[in-house]
């Protein structure tokens, strides 16, 4: 009787986007420290007419607040680091992995890396979006997708 191997059917990925983003982690490790930070002492970048965002950092961390005026538009793009996006007020769609998601306030969208995603505020919005690694283009302001 001849043996056969049994091949396994992994899932396969989609490729990364054509508009995967370029020096999103840091070479240099942050030194980890203990802070205490309040959000209306932290000033709001303001990206755009419509996108605006505040920063807390940590060693491996980054915890965004993120303000969206309804119709703010995130380009399609991707990036090495792992997202957590909790809606606080408002409303967001995805267009993520071939489906159409949208996340209402009190809910949370969890992106894994590489994966290619775009969003549309659909309201007025406050998000937190965590990243890790640190988001080190946004840390830079070199996200010019976002500007």
């Amino acid at each position: 009787m001849k043996k056969t191997k049994a091949v396994s059917k992994k899932p396969t990925r989609k490729p990364a986007s054509k508009v995967a983003l370029k020096g999103t982690i840091s070479a240099k490790p942050r030194k980890a420290e203990l802070c205490h930070f309040a959000w209306n002492k932290i000033p709001v970048e303001e990206l755009n007419s419509l996108l605006g965002r505040q920063l807390v950092v940590g060693q491996s961390v980054m915890l965004a607040r993120v303000l969206l005026k309804k119709g703010c538009i995130v380009p399609e793009h991707s990036h090495p680091n792992e997202q957590l996006t909790y809606i606080l007020a408002g409303a967001l769609k995805f267009w993520i992995d071939g489906k159409i998601i949208v996340v209402h306030t009190g809910e949370v969208l969890t992106i894994p890396p590489n994966m290619p995603h775009k969003v549309e505020a659909l309201e007025d919005t406050v998000d937190l979006d965590i990243f890790n690694p640190p988001r080190a283009d946004w840390m830079s302001g070199t996200d010019a997708y976002l500007r």
